[in-house]
Protein backbone atom coordinates (compact mmCIF):
# COMPACT_ATOMS: atom_id res chain seq x y z
CA UNK A 1 0.00 0.00 0.00
CA UNK A 2 1.09 3.67 -0.90
CA UNK A 3 0.71 5.73 2.13
CA UNK A 4 2.16 9.12 2.92
CA UNK A 5 3.00 9.89 6.60
CA UNK A 6 3.30 13.89 7.33
CA UNK A 7 5.42 15.13 10.02
CA UNK A 8 8.23 12.67 11.50
CA UNK A 9 8.28 13.06 14.78
CA UNK A 10 7.24 10.56 17.53
CA UNK A 11 4.05 9.16 16.18
CA UNK A 12 4.48 9.83 12.37
CA UNK A 13 8.31 8.41 12.75
CA UNK A 14 7.35 5.10 14.29
CA UNK A 15 4.77 4.68 12.07
CA UNK A 16 6.13 5.37 8.62
CA UNK A 17 9.00 3.10 10.20
CA UNK A 18 6.94 0.39 11.10
CA UNK A 19 4.92 0.35 7.72
CA UNK A 20 8.09 0.48 5.83
CA UNK A 21 9.19 -2.25 7.30
CA UNK A 22 6.38 -4.07 6.19
CA UNK A 23 6.77 -3.55 3.13
CA UNK A 24 4.73 -0.82 2.28
CA UNK A 25 5.46 1.87 0.17
CA UNK A 26 5.72 4.94 2.58
CA UNK A 27 6.72 8.83 1.48
CA UNK A 28 7.38 11.03 4.36
CA UNK A 29 6.51 14.30 4.81
CA UNK A 30 9.08 15.97 7.21
CA UNK A 31 12.00 19.09 6.93
CA UNK A 32 15.30 20.05 8.74
CA UNK A 33 17.87 18.29 10.19
CA UNK A 34 15.76 15.23 10.67
CA UNK A 35 14.46 14.91 7.37
CA UNK A 36 17.88 15.51 6.51
CA UNK A 37 19.28 12.29 8.69
CA UNK A 38 16.28 9.99 7.29
CA UNK A 39 17.11 11.15 3.29
CA UNK A 40 21.32 10.16 4.19
CA UNK A 41 20.89 7.64 6.85
CA UNK A 42 17.14 6.03 6.67
CA UNK A 43 15.34 6.02 10.01
CA UNK A 44 16.50 4.66 13.36
CA UNK A 45 13.46 3.14 15.12
CA UNK A 46 14.44 2.23 18.58
CA UNK A 47 11.72 0.23 19.70
CA UNK A 48 10.32 -3.20 22.36
CA UNK A 49 9.34 -4.03 18.96
CA UNK A 50 12.46 -3.99 16.98
CA UNK A 51 15.14 -1.96 16.75
CA UNK A 52 15.87 -1.38 13.06
CA UNK A 53 17.07 1.21 10.41
CA UNK A 54 14.58 2.40 7.75
CA UNK A 55 13.82 3.15 4.41
CA UNK A 56 11.18 5.65 2.83
CA UNK A 57 10.62 5.72 -0.04
CA UNK A 58 10.73 9.55 -0.42
CA UNK A 59 11.53 12.56 2.10
CA UNK A 60 10.07 15.95 1.32
CA UNK A 61 8.95 19.03 3.03
CA UNK A 62 6.54 20.05 -0.23
CA UNK A 63 3.23 17.65 -0.39
CA UNK A 64 2.86 17.95 -3.71
CA UNK A 65 6.02 15.93 -4.44
CA UNK A 66 4.74 12.95 -2.37
CA UNK A 67 1.85 12.04 -3.87
CA UNK A 68 -0.72 10.24 -5.48
CA UNK A 69 -1.35 7.90 -2.36
CA UNK A 70 -3.99 5.77 -0.85
CA UNK A 71 -4.19 7.36 2.58
CA UNK A 72 -2.14 10.26 4.25
CA UNK A 73 -1.37 9.63 8.32
CA UNK A 74 -1.42 13.14 9.82
CA UNK A 75 1.19 13.36 12.73
CA UNK A 76 1.80 16.65 13.31
CA UNK A 77 0.87 18.18 16.33
CA UNK A 78 -2.56 19.86 16.22
CA UNK A 79 -1.41 23.50 16.25
CA UNK A 80 0.24 22.61 12.77
CA UNK A 81 -2.96 21.06 11.19
CA UNK A 82 -5.08 23.88 10.19
CA UNK A 83 -1.70 25.61 8.31
CA UNK A 84 -0.97 22.06 6.51
CA UNK A 85 -4.47 20.81 5.62
CA UNK A 86 -4.92 22.43 2.91
CA UNK A 87 -1.32 21.23 1.69
CA UNK A 88 -2.38 17.87 1.48
CA UNK A 89 -4.79 17.56 -1.07
CA UNK A 90 -2.43 17.22 -4.03
CA UNK A 91 -0.97 14.02 -1.71
CA UNK A 92 -4.42 12.26 -2.15
CA UNK A 93 -5.23 9.97 -4.82
CA UNK A 94 -8.75 9.60 -5.89
CA UNK A 95 -10.70 7.92 -2.95
CA UNK A 96 -7.73 8.29 -0.69
CA UNK A 97 -8.48 9.38 2.77
CA UNK A 98 -6.72 11.47 5.32
CA UNK A 99 -6.54 9.80 9.13
CA UNK A 100 -5.65 12.44 11.90
CA UNK A 101 -3.84 11.28 14.68
CA UNK A 102 -3.52 14.51 16.82
CA UNK A 103 -3.71 14.75 20.66
CA UNK A 104 -7.68 16.86 20.65
CA UNK A 105 -10.66 17.09 19.17
CA UNK A 106 -10.81 19.70 16.44
CA UNK A 107 -8.18 18.09 13.91
CA UNK A 108 -10.84 15.70 11.58
CA UNK A 109 -12.71 18.69 11.07
CA UNK A 110 -9.81 21.20 10.22
CA UNK A 111 -8.71 18.82 7.98
CA UNK A 112 -11.79 18.35 6.31
CA UNK A 113 -12.29 22.40 5.43
CA UNK A 114 -9.94 21.77 3.96
CA UNK A 115 -10.15 18.90 1.94
CA UNK A 116 -13.95 17.81 2.25
CA UNK A 117 -15.85 15.38 4.56
CA UNK A 118 -15.22 12.74 1.88
CA UNK A 119 -11.44 12.76 2.01
CA UNK A 120 -11.48 13.05 5.83
CA UNK A 121 -11.76 9.89 8.42
CA UNK A 122 -11.32 9.83 11.97
CA UNK A 123 -8.66 8.57 14.03
CA UNK A 124 -6.23 8.19 17.22
CA UNK A 125 -3.51 6.90 18.24
CA UNK A 126 -1.84 5.87 22.22
CA UNK A 127 2.22 5.49 22.24
CA UNK A 128 4.66 6.88 23.86
CA UNK A 129 7.22 7.75 20.94
CA UNK A 130 9.38 10.79 20.81
CA UNK A 131 12.62 12.28 18.30
CA UNK A 132 15.61 10.91 20.37
CA UNK A 133 17.97 12.93 17.80
CA UNK A 134 17.98 13.66 13.94
CA UNK A 135 16.99 10.99 12.08
CA UNK A 136 15.82 8.47 15.47
CA UNK A 137 13.04 7.72 16.99
CA UNK A 138 12.05 6.59 20.55
CA UNK A 139 9.26 4.09 21.42
CA UNK A 140 8.68 2.91 24.57
CA UNK A 141 5.61 0.70 25.90
CA UNK A 142 3.74 -1.80 24.26
CA UNK A 143 2.76 -1.51 20.45
CA UNK A 144 0.68 1.15 19.06
CA UNK A 145 -2.77 1.37 19.71
CA UNK A 146 -5.01 2.87 16.93
CA UNK A 147 -8.37 3.42 16.39
CA UNK A 148 -10.20 4.55 13.26
CA UNK A 149 -13.63 5.33 11.87
CA UNK A 150 -15.65 6.96 9.54
CA UNK A 151 -16.58 10.30 9.18
CA UNK A 152 -18.37 10.35 6.12
CA UNK A 153 -20.26 7.11 3.74
CA UNK A 154 -17.79 5.14 1.76
CA UNK A 155 -14.75 5.35 3.58
CA UNK A 156 -15.27 1.86 5.23
CA UNK A 157 -13.04 -0.12 2.34
CA UNK A 158 -9.89 2.46 2.58
CA UNK A 159 -10.00 2.15 6.28
CA UNK A 160 -9.90 -1.81 6.10
CA UNK A 161 -7.36 -1.75 3.40
CA UNK A 162 -4.99 0.95 6.02
CA UNK A 163 -6.24 -1.43 9.10
CA UNK A 164 -4.81 -4.32 7.35
CA UNK A 165 -1.55 -2.26 6.78
CA UNK A 166 -1.02 -1.21 9.80
CA UNK A 167 -1.62 -4.44 11.85
CA UNK A 168 0.80 -6.08 9.53
CA UNK A 169 3.33 -3.24 10.82
CA UNK A 170 2.84 -4.13 14.60
CA UNK A 171 -0.04 -1.80 15.60
CA UNK A 172 -3.14 -3.21 17.18
CA UNK A 173 -5.98 -1.28 15.22
CA UNK A 174 -9.77 -1.09 16.06
CA UNK A 175 -12.48 -0.01 13.63
CA UNK A 176 -15.17 1.52 15.69
CA UNK A 177 -18.55 3.22 13.95
CA UNK A 178 -18.39 6.24 16.80
CA UNK A 179 -14.97 7.78 15.91
CA UNK A 180 -16.05 11.06 17.63
CA UNK A 181 -16.92 9.51 20.81
CA UNK A 182 -13.46 7.34 21.10
CA UNK A 183 -11.82 10.73 20.28
CA UNK A 184 -13.84 12.73 23.35
CA UNK A 185 -12.92 9.62 25.89
CA UNK A 186 -9.23 9.85 25.26
CA UNK A 187 -9.04 14.06 24.90
CA UNK A 188 -10.65 12.75 29.03
CA UNK A 189 -7.32 11.15 29.35
CA UNK A 190 -5.22 13.40 28.11
CA UNK A 191 -6.67 16.83 28.44
CA UNK A 192 -7.08 17.54 32.06
CA UNK A 193 -3.94 15.59 33.12
CA UNK A 194 -2.02 17.48 30.93
CA UNK A 195 -3.94 20.90 32.05
CA UNK A 196 -3.44 19.99 35.97
CA UNK A 197 0.19 18.58 35.40
CA UNK A 198 1.43 21.46 33.36
CA UNK A 199 0.80 24.02 36.34
CA UNK A 200 1.60 21.43 38.85
CA UNK A 201 4.85 20.98 37.00
CA UNK A 202 5.12 16.91 38.33
CA UNK A 203 4.71 13.69 36.97
CA UNK A 204 1.64 11.63 37.17
CA UNK A 205 2.21 10.06 40.54
CA UNK A 206 2.56 13.14 42.03
CA UNK A 207 -0.31 15.05 40.43
CA UNK A 208 -3.16 11.74 41.36
CA UNK A 209 -1.16 11.24 44.90
CA UNK A 210 -1.35 14.74 46.65
CA UNK A 211 -5.00 15.50 47.88
CA UNK A 212 -5.29 18.53 45.87
CA UNK A 213 -4.26 17.93 42.30
CA UNK A 214 -6.27 14.76 42.34
CA UNK A 215 -9.35 16.31 43.42
CA UNK A 216 -8.88 19.32 40.86
CA UNK A 217 -7.69 16.63 37.93
CA UNK A 218 -11.01 15.06 38.82
CA UNK A 219 -12.72 18.43 38.34
CA UNK A 220 -11.08 19.22 35.33
CA UNK A 221 -12.31 15.39 33.80
CA UNK A 222 -16.03 16.25 35.19
CA UNK A 223 -15.77 19.79 33.66
CA UNK A 224 -14.66 18.01 29.81
CA UNK A 225 -17.34 14.81 30.17
CA UNK A 226 -20.39 17.83 30.31
CA UNK A 227 -18.58 19.67 27.56
CA UNK A 228 -18.29 16.60 25.53
CA UNK A 229 -22.25 15.70 26.40
CA UNK A 230 -23.47 19.18 25.73
CA UNK A 231 -22.12 18.43 22.28
CA UNK A 232 -24.11 15.42 21.98
CA UNK A 233 -21.24 12.61 22.48
CA UNK A 234 -22.49 10.03 23.88
CA UNK A 235 -20.36 9.68 26.99
CA UNK A 236 -21.26 6.61 29.79
CA UNK A 237 -22.22 8.68 33.01
CA UNK A 238 -19.41 7.00 34.77
CA UNK A 239 -17.12 8.35 32.00
CA UNK A 240 -14.65 10.66 34.51
CA UNK A 241 -14.62 8.34 37.21
CA UNK A 242 -13.19 5.28 35.00
CA UNK A 243 -10.49 7.64 32.80
CA UNK A 244 -9.20 8.88 36.59
CA UNK A 245 -8.54 4.68 37.12
CA UNK A 246 -6.40 4.44 34.19
CA UNK A 247 -4.80 7.43 35.81
CA UNK A 248 -4.00 5.68 38.53
CA UNK A 249 -2.28 2.80 36.72
CA UNK A 250 -0.16 4.95 34.87
CA UNK A 251 3.26 4.87 35.83
CA UNK A 252 4.22 7.17 38.77
CA UNK A 253 7.64 9.04 36.76
CA UNK A 254 5.27 9.62 33.44
CA UNK A 255 4.76 13.09 32.32
CA UNK A 256 2.06 14.21 29.43
CA UNK A 257 3.68 15.79 25.95
CA UNK A 258 1.73 19.44 26.29
CA UNK A 259 3.11 19.26 30.30
CA UNK A 260 6.63 18.74 28.60
CA UNK A 261 6.44 21.27 25.66
CA UNK A 262 4.96 23.83 28.28
CA UNK A 263 7.73 22.99 30.97
CA UNK A 264 10.50 23.37 28.22
CA UNK A 265 8.85 26.76 26.55
CA UNK A 266 8.27 25.55 23.35
CA UNK A 267 5.39 25.59 20.91
CA UNK A 268 2.61 23.69 22.54
CA UNK A 269 -1.14 21.82 22.23
CA UNK A 270 -2.19 24.51 25.29
CA UNK A 271 -4.76 26.32 22.65
CA UNK A 272 -5.85 22.96 21.04
CA UNK A 273 -6.44 21.23 24.37
CA UNK A 274 -7.05 23.38 27.46
CA UNK A 275 -8.17 26.47 24.89
CA UNK A 276 -10.29 24.02 23.53
CA UNK A 277 -12.25 22.94 26.13
CA UNK A 278 -12.89 26.40 27.29
CA UNK A 279 -13.86 27.21 23.15
CA UNK A 280 -16.09 24.59 22.83
CA UNK A 281 -17.81 24.75 26.49
CA UNK A 282 -18.78 28.49 25.32
CA UNK A 283 -19.94 27.26 22.20
CA UNK A 284 -22.12 24.86 24.33
CA UNK A 285 -22.77 27.02 27.46
CA UNK A 286 -20.84 25.07 30.05
CA UNK A 287 -19.60 26.21 32.38
CA UNK A 288 -15.58 25.20 32.80
CA UNK A 289 -14.04 27.83 35.73
CA UNK A 290 -10.98 24.93 36.32
CA UNK A 291 -10.29 25.25 32.54
CA UNK A 292 -10.55 28.84 32.78
CA UNK A 293 -8.12 29.24 35.16
CA UNK A 294 -6.22 26.80 33.98
CA UNK A 295 -5.80 28.36 30.42
CA UNK A 296 -5.25 31.80 31.87
CA UNK A 297 -2.37 30.71 34.31
CA UNK A 298 -0.43 29.01 31.33
CA UNK A 299 -1.08 31.37 28.73
CA UNK A 300 2.22 34.03 29.70
CA UNK A 301 4.16 30.58 29.01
Amino acid sequence: MRIAVAGAGGVGGLLAGLLSRAGHEIALLARGAHAEAIRKDGLRISSPIGNFVARMASVSDDPASLGPVEAVLVGVKAWQVAELAPRLSPLLAKGGIAVPFQNGVEAAGRLAAALGDARVAGGLISVFAWIEAPGAVKHLGGRPRVKMGPRARGQSASLEALARALRDAGAEVELVEDVERASWEKFLLIEPWGAVASVARAPVGVVRSVPETRALLARAQEELAAVARARGVALPADAAAKTLAVIDGLPAEVTSSMQRDVGAGRPSELEDQVGAVVRLASEAGVAVPIHETILAALLPQ
